[in-house]
C-alpha cells in the first residue's frame, strides 16, 4: 500500500479470518508508529494513543484527558470535543484512560465528518490549550459552599474528582487497586491513574503542564486507523496538521521490568460499607505476577490457561470456587489482566468472612496441585483452544465498533513496543498451541511454573468496614478547614475570583462556527435495514437473515411467555439464568456447561418485554435463548438448545443456591457503575407495564427481593420449594408456541434448514395457550434509594406517549436538545457531576433526565425543572435545534455487527416496529421544528405529573424532604 511521503512503510500482513490487511509505518521525522487496517468497511476508525506513566495517584493522566479536550489552538472554543458530539454523525467518540496509555479515538461512516473529527482530535491532542480554568473544572479546585461568603466551609469540585469519588464507592474498585498496588510495588501498576480522591487535590496545574509537555509527543504516541480510506491521505494529514511541527524527542518512555517478590505477600486491608449487616461482605483474592503480555505465544497462553481453570463451572478452579462455602461465589477478579506490561493472573471469592482468607488460599493451591497430579481432560482444552478460535473469527461491532475493537486488540502490544500485528493474527498461535495441548504436561506445566513455583503472589483481604465513609468524611473536612484557616484574604479572594470567573467561562457563548460540521444535507436519505426471508417449514416458524459472519452462525429460539402468576413473574430473571446453568437430561451442570464450551461460543437465555408501539401499556413477552457457533458446529448448536429446552432439570438446589448468592453479590455491587440506570428505572416504575416488572426483576426493587430471597434460602423447605417453582415455570414455558431465528452466510442456507427440521419440528407445543399480560399502571413516585456510595445518582421522569404517536418524534429530540443546550452546561460543568442527560423511550412511553456520579441532588433535581424552563423562555439557534436531530439520526443509523442488525431488526419486528415504522420515524425526526419541542415540553413535562428517584447514601438523605419515600436497599 502506498504511503505518504512523510512515512516509510516497514510492513504488512493479511489476516484471512478477519478479512483484513495490517500495515505498519514509521513517521521519518518523529518516529510515530502507524498501524493502519485496510477493511472493505465504509465505518472508518482512528486512535491516537499515549504512553502515560503516572508516578503517583493525583490522577494527572486522567485529569488531562478530560482538560485536553477543552480547546486548542484551531479550535480556541471552552468545549470542542462535546460540541462535535452534536455537529457530528459519529458512531463512537470517546477518550480514555487505562493504566499506561491515554487513547482518542472516534469512528464514522461520513468521509467529511470523519475528517472533520480528525481535524479536531489532531488538533485536541498535540495543539490543546489547557486553560487553567478548564483544569479546575474538569480536574479539582476549592470554592466555598456559598461562592461569594468566605465564612462558609471551603469544599472540592471537579468532574473527575466527583468522578472518582463514585468509581472507588466500589467494592471491586477498591480491590482492584488494592491488589494491585502490592502485585506492582515499583512500576507505574502501583498508583491509581484515574486518581484516588485524596490525592486529587495534591495536583497542580504546572505539574499538569509538564506531564503533557512530556508525554504528548508524536515520538511517544501510536497512531491506529481502521477501514477503506487510502492510507496515504489519512498519512497527509496526520503530518501536515500536527506531526509537521515537532522533531523527534529525547524522551523514551516506559515501563521497567517489575521487582519481583522472592515469597509471597499477604494482605488485610477495608473498604466503605455502610450495610448494617457487615457479615459476608469480605473478598479475599490471589494475583501472581506473570511473564510479558508483548509475548503473542505467551499472551495466548496465559488466555488458554484462564480459560481452562476459570471459564465455567466445569472448569477445575471456578467448581471449587463456587462449591466451597467459604463465600457467596467467584470474585469478579477472576481470569488474566493483559493490557499491562506484565500480565497477572487473579482468582478470588466475594462474600466470605476474613478468617476464611487461610482456608481460601489452601483451597486454591489445593485444586491447583490437583489439576497438575491428574492432568485436564483433552476436550476441555480443546474446547476453549474452540472458544479462542471463535473470538477470533467473529466479526463483532455491537458494542464499540468492529474496527476499534480490532485497534484495542493490538493496542496494549502497541503500547509496550511488542507486535500488534501478532496480537491482532492469533491464527498462527492457536495453530502452535493446537500441537502443544497434544502433551498431557503441557497445561499441568504451565500451572506449576506460573502459580505454583512462582514467589511473586499477593494475597489480598479487603473486610468491610461501616465507620470509613465517616471518617473519609472527617478527614476531607479537616484538611478544607485547616486550608481555610491558612488563606490570605488575597487567597481567599483568589478562590472566590476563581469561582465568578468559572462561572463567567461556563455561561459564555462560544464562536462554534470555528468548528467544522456536517449538516442534514450529509445525512443519507434512507436508514439501512437488513432483509429476512421465512424459511418454507410447515411446522417451524422460522426467519432466515444472510450476512457475513465470517463462518459463524447465530441461533435463536423465542417463547411466547404465558400468562403467569405474580410469583412466576418474580421467577423470570432466575429462571432465565438457570435455564442454561444448570444440568439436563442424564448430564449434571458441570458435564452440561463443558459440553456447552465444546458447541457454542455462547448460550444464553433472556426475557424479553415491551410494550406494543401504539399502546405502551399493551405488552408482548418472549423467553430468548442464545446460541453461537462456527457453522461446522450449527446441529450440534441446534440440538444443545432443543435437549436445553426439553429436559433442563431444576433438581439441582445447591447449584441453584449459589447462583442465588451469586446474583446478590452482583447485583449489590452493580449499583455504582449503574446507579443512573437503576434511579431511571425506579422513576419510570409506575409508568408502564414492562417499566414496572424491569424495575422489580432488573432494578433497584430486585435488589432488595434477591438479598431476601438469599436469606430466605438458608432454609432447605424453601430451597425445595424454589426448585419445585422454577421446574414448574419451565414446564409452562416449555410448552409455549415458539419461533426461531437464524443468521448466517447464504451458502449455509440449505444446510441449516434441513438441521432446524430434523431436530425441531416434532417437539411438541401446546394448543392451550393464553398469552401473556400484565395490568396498566400510571403512577409515579418520590423515592430516595440509600446505599453505601459517595455520590448521587438523579433521576426524573414524566409519562409521555409511545412510538407512533404524533409527538415522539419531537421528544426524542428534545432529549437531544436539552443535554446540549442546558443539562451539560448546569449539572456536569457547573454542578460537577460526571455526567447528565435526558430523553424520550418510546416503549415505555416517558421521558427521563438523568445525573451520574453528582455531587449534588436539590440542585440536579431543580436543574431538570430549569431545563425545560430554559427551552420555554430563551431564543434558540435553529442550528442547535439541527445538531439535536443530528444526534438522534447518528444514534439510529449506527452500525452493528451483521448479526447484531439482523437480530436488532428481527426482535424491533417482533414487538411491531416493522421495518416501515422504522423509516416513517426516521422522517418524522428530520422535520421536527423549534416550535415543535416547545410544544411537547410544555404540553408533557408538567411538574405535578414528575416521578423522581435518587440513589444516595444515608447522610445525603437527610437534608432533604421528608416528601421523600425512603428506601435501603
Amino acid at each position: 500500500m502506498n504511503a505518504h511521503a512523510s512515512f516509510d512503510f516497514l510492513r504488512s500482513q493479511v489476516i484471512q479470518s478477519l478479512d483484513i490487511e495490517v500495515f505498519e509505518y514509521k513517521h521519518r521525522k518523529t518516529g510515530a508508529l502507524h498501524y493502519h487496517i485496510a477493511a472493505n468497511r465504509d465505518e472508518n476508525v482512528f486512535l491516537v494513543a499515549f504512553r502515560t506513566v503516572p508516578e503517583d495517584s493525583s490522577g494527572v493522566a486522567h485529569i488531562l484527558e478530560h482538560t485536553a479536550l477543552c480547546g486548542s489552538e484551531r479550535f480556541p472554543v471552552r468545549d470542542p470535543f462535546f460540541m462535535m458530539t452534536r455537529r457530528s454523525l459519529n458512531t463512537f467518540m470517546n477518550a480514555f484512560t487505562s493504566s499506561d496509555w491515554t487513547a482518542y479515538p472516534f469512528a464514522s461512516q461520513n468521509r467529511k465528518d470523519f475528517f472533520n473529527l480528525l481535524d479536531v482530535y489532531l488538533d485536541a491532542t498535540f495543539f490543546s490549550r489547557l486553560d487553567p480554568l478548564d483544569f479546575a473544572q474538569e480536574g479539582h479546585r476549592v470554592e466555598f459552599e456559598k461562592a461569594d461568603d468566605p465564612s462558609t466551609p471551603l469544599v472540592y469540585k471537579g468532574v473527575v474528582f466527583n468522578e472518582m469519588k463514585g468509581a472507588m464507592s466500589s467494592p471491586s474498585s477498591v480491590l482492584w487497586q488494592t491488589l494491585t498496588r502490592y502485585l506492582f510495588p515499583e512500576t507505574t501498576y502501583h498508583h491509581n491513574s484515574g486518581g484516588e480522591p485524596a490525592c486529587i487535590p495534591d495536583l497542580t496545574y504546572e505539574q499538569l503542564l509538564d506531564f503533557y509537555k512530556s508525554h504528548y509527543h508524536p515520538t511517544n504516541a501510536v497512531f491506529m486507523t481502521f477501514g477503506d480510506i487510502p492510507v496515504e491521505v489519512l498519512q497527509e494529514k496526520m503530518h501536515e496538521q500536527a506531526l509537521s511541527r515537532f522533531e523527534a524527542s529525547p524522551i523514551t518512555l516506559s515501563v521497567p521490568d517489575e521487582k519481583r517478590y522472592f515469597s509471597p505477600v499477604r494482605i488485610e486491608e477495608a473498604y466503605a460499607c455502610d450495610e448494617a449487616d457487615l457479615s459476608e461482605h469480605t473478598h479475599h483474592v490471589l494475583g501472581w505476577l506473570l511473564p510479558k503480555s508483548i509475548d503473542t505465544e505467551a499472551l495466548m497462553e496465559g488466555h488458554l490457561l484462564s480459560r481452562v481453570l476459570l471459564d465455567n463451572s466445569s472448569s477445575p478452579l471456578r467448581a471449587a470456587l463456587e462449591s466451597s462455602g467459604l463465600g457467596s461465589g467467584p470474585s469478579p477478579l477472576c481470569g488474566l489482566e493483559d493490557s499491562n506490561r506484565e500480565m497477572s493472573f487473579m482468582c478470588g471469592i466475594e462474600g466470605s468472612e476474613v478468617e476464611k482468607a487461610s482456608e481460601f488460599e489452601a483451597l486454591v493451591f489445593d485444586t491447583l496441585q490437583r489439576v497438575v497430579d491428574e492432568g485436564v481432560d483433552l476436550r476441555m482444552v480443546e474446547a476453549q483452544l474452540h472458544q479462542l478460535e471463535l473470538s477470533q473469527r467473529e466479526i463483532t461491532g455491537d458494542g464499540y465498533p468492529f474496527g476499534l475493537q480490532l485497534i484495542l486488540a493490538g493496542l496494549s502490544s502497541a503500547i509496550h513496543r511488542g507486535d500488534p500485528l501478532a496480537a491482532i493474527n492469533i491464527d498462527p498461535i492457536l495453530e502452535t498451541l493446537r500441537e502443544k495441548i497434544q502433551d498431557p504436561q503441557y497445561i499441568p506445566s504451565l500451572i506449576k511454573r506460573w502459580l505454583l513455583d512462582n514467589p511473586h503472589r499477593v494475597r489480598v483481604t479487603l473486610r468491610p468496614d461501616d465507620k470509613i465513609s465517616s471518617l473519609k468524611d472527617a478527614a476531607e473536612k479537616e484538611t478544607l478547614a485547616l486550608k481555610k484557616s491558612q488563606l490570605t484574604p488575597e487567597e481567599i479572594q483568589a478562590v472566590i475570583d476563581q469561582a465568578h470567573a468559572l462561572e463567567a467561562r461556563q455561561q459564555q457563548v462560544d464562536d462554534d462556527s470555528v468548528l467544522p460540521c456536517v449538516t442534514l444535507d450529509d445525512v443519507p436519505l434512507d436508514l439501512k435495514l437488513p432483509e429476512s426471508q421465512s424459511l418454507p417449514l410447515p411446522q417451524l416458524d422460522a426467519t432466515w437473515y444472510s450476512a457475513g459472519t465470517n463462518g459463524l452462525i447465530y441461533q435463536q429460539v423465542i417463547i411466547d411467555l404465558p400468562a403467569l402468576t405474580d410469583d412466576e413473574l418474580e421467577l423470570l430473571p432466575l429462571y432465565s439464568h438457570c435455564l442454561t446453568e444448570l444440568g439436563r437430561g442424564e448430564l449434571d451442570y458441570r458435564a452440561n456447561q463443558a459440553l456447552q464450551s465444546e458447541v457454542a461460543g455462547s448460550f444464553s437465555a433472556h426475557v424479553s418485554i415491551r410494550g406494543l408501539p401504539d399502546n405502551e401499556q399493551d405488552v408482548k413477552a418472549f423467553m430468548v435463548m442464545s446460541g453461537k457457533a462456527l457453522q461446522v458446529k450449527q446441529q450440534e448448536l441446534l440440538s444443545l438448545m432443543q435437549d436445553t429446552l426439553v429436559n433442563a432439570r431444576f433438581d439441582e438446589l445447591p447449584r441453584i443456591r449459589e447462583i442465588v448468592a451469586q446474583q446478590r453479590t452482583r447485583r449489590e455491587q452493580s449499583i455504582t457503575g449503574r446507579g443512573h440506570s437503576y434511579a431511571m428505572m425506579a422513576a419510570c416504575a409506575g409508568m408502564s407495564p414492562a417499566a414496572r416488572l424491569a424495575h422489580l426483576n432488573s432494578g433497584l426493587a430486585s435488589i432488595k427481593s434477591v438479598k431476601s430471597l438469599d436469606k430466605r434460602l438458608d432454609d432447605d423447605s424453601a430451597l425445595s420449594a424454589l426448585g419445585a417453582s422454577l421446574q414448574k415455570l419451565h414446564g409452562k414455558i416449555t410448552l409455549s408456541p415458539r419461533r426461531f431465528l437464524l443468521v448466517a452466510e447464504e451458502e449455509h442456507l440449505a444446510t441449516v434448514q434441513s438441521s432446524l427440521d430434523a431436530i425441531w419440528a416434532n417437539v411438541p407445543s401446546s394448543q392451550d395457550f393464553t398469552p401473556f399480560a400484565l395490568p396498566a399502571t400510571r403512577s409515579s413516585v418520590k423515592q430516595l434509594w440509600l446505599t453505601s456510595t459517595q455520590v448521587n445518582f438523579c433521576a426524573m421522569a414524566f409519562p409521555t406517549v409511545t412510538g407512533q404517536h404524533a409527538d415522539a418524534a419531537a421528544l426524542t429530540v428534545l432529549g437531544d436538545f436539552l443535554r446540549n443546550g442546558y443539562l451539560h452546561r448546569a449539572i456536569r460543568e457547573k454542578g460537577g457531576a460526571y455526567g447528565a442527560g435526558a430523553g424520550q423511550d418510546n416503549g415505555d412511553a416517558v421521558f427521563r433526565f438523568f445525573s451520574y456520579r453528582d455531587p449534588r441532588i436539590e440542585g440536579t433535581l431543580d436543574d431538570f425543572i430549569n431545563a425545560r424552563d430554559w427551552l420555554l423562555t430563551a431564543e434558540h439557534d435553529p442550528k442547535k435545534l439541527e445538531e439535536a436531530i443530528l444526534g438522534v439520526i447518528s444514534s439510529i443509523d449506527k452500525p452493528g455487527s451483521p448479526a447484531g442488525e439482523a437480530k436488532q431488526a428481527y426482535h424491533a419486528s417482533l414487538f411491531g416496529r416493522t421495518p416501515e415504522l422504522r423509516r416513517e420515524f426516521r422522517k418524522r425526526i428530520l422535520s421536527v421544528t423549534l416550535e415543535d419541542l416547545k410544544r411537547v415540553a410544555g404540553e408533557w413535562l408538567t411538574l405535578d405529573q414528575a416521578s423522581i428517584a435518587v440513589v444516595t447514601n444515608l447522610k445525603n438523605s437527610e437534608s432533604l424532604s421528608e416528601t421523600f419515600d425512603r428506601i435501603e436497599i
